[in-house]
């Protein structure tokens, strides 16, 4: 069975793009390790010829060697910091950019069971110690391994006998290194995801601190974070000890090993089998390799906390989300528009599996036509549009538009020809007119302003401090829920899209602001596929067609008035709302009917 593949492996195609940035680094590497052990060299001659010359010229021309060694050395060493460093924030740019766009392409079960702050974990510090390893670990590493080679021949050849001590002890280092490293490694991946635990319940409360702050929960959710926070701690100091044990086990064998060679060094330069100069540049190219040891065995661990983040990275990018037949069939890329139709749908959430959602469901919406969908909580009315824009596939069943099932069409061209007003909508932390032209990118601001007016925004928009151009905050938390109603109602306004999806749109809205809208979302019905999912009947009575749901099922349909001669649920639901809206107390029966979402 082939083994899998190194985790670092994932940075490949990136680190490809970025090619000549690399070779730059390793030759800058090699010319400063060449340099680094050209330095004991010319250390030697000082010592040797230098102190030995007759003149001062001679004495010059040692040290001006010496010195140049030096130039030589701080230059490579520049480029090789600037290069490797460019290198990194440019192939970690690009893994954010492809694994944020694999996280905008993943479908809804996925995130069901994904939290968002474990995400942006991975999205942040899991890229940023990629970055720290590419940017500065790796290329310490490189050197540290390339000083080390080098070092370990000069010894040889400057003392074999000398060179044949320090081997003797390297496996006692370079053992402890992988064991240990193995350690780092897994405590490493376990810190990271306890930071990501932390991470999760701190979105969670700061995305609801309204909520959190309405229920006086600031002690509560204060308390889970420090429970996560210490979990993350603990992690991370058992990875830190682990690595400090390393560090000072290495430490203590490199040094301990150079202490007896500088004795044994020391008694040859006695002896007379060794000069003062010879034992200079052995001690040095000692120091350079233990040095190199010691660099090894703390980027180790760097290296090992990022080959976990890369597993987490290489995870994400191995994701799939539904496989979207249409873009092998460029041919079926455009959408004819025609008749809505739901044949034999079967689906159950992933969720739940147990209970289906929609059960043997069936219906057509004629092109052009405006059909209103109502029911009690739970009977299945928001699946029909999850179901039509995507986010989920039938488990039985098909879903047609025209003659083709939307299986047959890559998702963004399918949702390119809808238009959906969510129950709850979706501002982002920009101006008022970006958030508009997010129904339309290509849109201009005469027609995001036209939009506005259709949508009874235009008045409180201009109202605002800078107008159109207002920060709304994020969220839109600057705005009621009225107001940031009628933004996404204008967004649906501004776009060209043939069907209209309205998830109980005008529910958040004042009853004089209600009636005007529905003026506007009827000349846009008239124009338009709309599927409508009503909390308010009144805001339906004009549909031309109702479908009522019940438990996955449509139990009746027709027009208001047919459906109110039929009796049955709707018109118990009807009767409830009207004589509320009334003021009259309902009965206890009536009471017992199921509320409409």
């Amino acid at each position: 069975m082939p083994s899998p593949p190194h985790p670092l492996t994932v940075l490949r195609p990136y680190a490809r793009r970025h090619r000549p940035l690399l070779v730059l680094a390793l030759g800058a590497l090699l010319a400063a390790a060449l340099a680094t052990l050209a330095l004991p060299l010319a250390f030697r001659l000082v010592i040797d010829a230098g102190f030995s010359a007759r003149s001062s010229a001679e004495i010059d021309r040692y040290f001006l060697g010496l010195f140049a060694v030096a130039v030589a050395l701080a230059l490579f060493t520049a480029l090789r910091f600037y290069s490797i460093s460019l290198f990194g924030e440019r192939v970690v740019a690009d893994l954010r950019q492809a694994l944020y766009q694999r996280l905008l392409h993943l479908d809804a079960t996925f995130y069901e069971r994904s939290r968002t702050g474990e995400l942006m974990s991975r999205l942040t510090t899991d890229t940023e110690l990629v970055q720290t390893v590419l940017g500065s670990s790796a290329s310490v590493a490189l050197r540290s391994a390339l000083m080390l080679l080098g070092a370990a021949v000069l010894l040889a050849v400057t003392s074999p006998h000398l060179a044949a001590y320090i081997g003797a002890v390297i496996p006692l280092v370079v053992i402890p290194i992988l064991v240990f490293g193995r350690k780092v490694r897994k405590l490493s991946r376990a810190s990271q995801a306890r930071l990501a635990d932390a991470n999760a319940i701190a979105g969670e409360a700061l995305a609801g601190i309204r909520t959190v702050q309405a229920h006086v929960r600031e002690d509560h959710e204060a308390e889970r974070f420090r429970g996560a926070t210490l979990a993350a701690l603990h992690a991370a100091v058992r990875r830190t000890r682990a690595r400090a044990w390393l560090t000072a086990l290495v430490i203590l064998l490199v040094f301990g090993a150079m202490a007896l060679v500088l004795w044994l060094g020391a008694q040859a330069v006695i002896g007379g089998d060794m000069s003062e100069g010879e034992l200079g540049q052995f001690v040095l190219y000692a120091v350079i390799a233990a040095g190199s040891i010691g660099s090894l065995s703390e980027v180790w661990g760097d290296v090992q906390r990022a080959i976990g983040a890369a597993e987490r990275i290489a995870e994400l990018l191995a994701e799939r989300g539904r496989q979207d037949v249409g873009e092998a069939r460029p041919a079926q890329a455009v959408i004819v528009p025609g008749d809505i139709r739901f044949e034999h749908v079967q689906f159950s959430y992933p969720s739940r599996p147990q209970r289906p959602a929609l059960d043997k469901f069936d219906l057509r919406v004629r092109r052009g036509e405006t059909v209103a969908l109502v029911g009690p909580s739970g009977a299945g009315k928001s699946t029909v549009l999850q179901l039509l824009l995507r986010f989920y596939d039938p488990q039985a069943g098909r879903v047609l538009i025209g003659e083709r099932s939307i299986a047959e069409f890559p998702v963004k061209t399918l949702r390119e020809h809808m238009a959906l007003v969510p129950q709850e909508p979706i501002l982002f932390a920009g101006s008022a007119r970006d958030n508009i032209r997010y129904g339309r990118l290509d849109a201009d601001d005469s027609e995001i302003e036209a939009a506005a007016r259709a949508a009874e925004a235009d008045e409180f928009i201009r109202a605002l401090p800078d107008g159109y151009d207002t920060f709304l905050g994020e969220r839109g938390v600057r705005l009621s829920g009225g107001q940031k109603q009628r933004i996404a109602i204008a967004r649906a306004l501004l776009s060209k899209a043939p069907i209209l999806l309205l998830d109980e749109a005008t529910s958040a809205l004042d009853s004089h602001s209600e009636r005007l809208i529905q003026q506007a979302l009827e000349r846009l019905m008239a124009e338009r596929t709309t599927l409508v999912i009503a909390h308010r009947l009144a805001t339906v009575q004009r549909a031309d067609r109702i479908v009522v749901l019940h438990d996955g099922r449509i139990v009746a349909a027709g027009t208001h008035a047919e459906l109110m001669r039929q009796g049955g649920l709707y018109a118990d639901l009807a009767r409830l709302q009207f004589a509320r809206a009334e003021g009259d107390a309902p009965t206890p029966e009536r009471d017992t009917v199921p509320r409409i979402r």
